[in-house]
């Protein structure tokens, strides 16, 4: 016999299928690198992110907003109001007499007609007021102007 105790690996060969699965990732990766990687490819996550963001932003600059139409109606005045107190009052305190934020019963800085508060809503102001635009929709901050506009009278 030829068997010397001694444990000899030499004639063990790797299985076909992974031989198969180790080139198959060897190709993956190189395809990969070469798709993904912007010196190579000039792919960028950041791109397609602001061309999305235009896009997105176009649709909603193109629909129709009418920030007064909720504005004497009480139901929707109490939808304000909740939106009101989990989103506004921290800043402008909950009787909107001013905190952080500016007395929403007053004349306002940037304007206090319903086209102005929707601007300053939904885009924001410099020194302090973020936008709440993507956040809330057109819906809620037109539901937030009836209840800012009932608070005025």
């Amino acid at each position: 016999m030829n068997d010397s105790g001694i444990p000899q690996d030499g004639h063990n060969k790797i299985p076909a299928g992974w031989m198969a699965f180790f080139a198959g990732m060897i190709i993956f990766v190189i395809w990969y690198i070469a798709s993904y990687t912007p010196a190579i490819s000039g792919w960028s996550f950041y791109q397609e992110y602001e061309q999305e963001m235009k896009a997105g932003l176009k649709t909603a600059a193109s629909a129709p907003a009418d920030p007064g139409k909720y504005i004497g109606k009480a139901e929707a005045v109490a939808e304000g109001k909740a939106e009101y107190e989990s989103s506004c009052a921290a800043c402008h305190m909950a009787d909107a007499s001013g905190g952080i934020g500016p007395n929403l019963k007053a004349e306002l800085k940037y304007g206090s007609t319903p086209d102005k508060l929707l601007e300053s809503i939904s885009a924001g102001r410099p020194n302090g007021m973020p936008p709440f635009g993507q956040q809330l929709g057109k819906d809620k901050i037109a539901k937030l102007i009836a209840y800012i506009e009932s608070l005025k009278k």
